[in-house]
């Protein structure tokens, strides 16, 4: 029993030990600007770029390096009187339309705008086609005479097994 202690309680100080090191690891949240209005802004602003590391969320919601990067020099732009359109021209010149979380229509993106349209058509007609081809594939038709014979013999042959399992089984009680 005294040999299942230590390994438990080693294991147990390992754990704690971990557990400790996070905090040790955590970052420091960035403060926020003195003026809520101005972060007020930078938010707006956050809001409609996307964070380059996740894609799937804009930098106002994302924690990764590059987007607290972008969200400072949004806010030293701001700072410095640029405008929400100044901003965005310069990050859209900089990383391209793909930093707008909702990319503007144009013949460059279109496809972006069209696409899952396009794709959710096809999908559809194709499946409607193979139903259809499904669906004539399984039509009924009437069994010919040697067709009907075959299974009217192997009916009966399965009706001679049933009644011989069933009068072996009442003998036996």
């Amino acid at each position: 029993m005294l040999v299942l202690k230590r390994p438990l309680v080693l294991l147990s100080l390992v754990l704690l030990m971990l557990v400790g090191m996070q905090s040790v690891l955590a970052k420091q949240a960035v403060p926020m600007s003195e003026d809520p209005e101005m972060e007020a802004i930078v938010n707006e602003i956050s809001e409609e770029l996307r964070c380059l590391v996740c894609q799937n969320q804009t930098i106002a919601d994302s924690n990764a390096e590059l987007a607290v990067d972008l969200k400072n020099q949004v806010r030293d732009m701001v700072k410095a009187g640029k405008t929400q359109d100044d901003i965005v021209d310069y990050m859209v010149e900089r990383y391209g339309d793909f930093v707008r979380y909702r990319p503007p229509v144009k013949p460059s993106t279109y496809m972006l705008w069209v696409g899952p349209f396009i794709l959710l058509i096809v999908g559809i007609t194709l499946l409607m086609r193979n139903l259809g081809k499904r669906k004539k594939n399984t039509t009924d038709a009437p069994l010919s005479d040697e067709e009907s014979q075959k299974l009217k013999s192997i009916l009966d042959a399965n009706l001679v097994v049933t009644k011989v399992k069933n009068e072996a089984e009442g003998t036996q009680s």
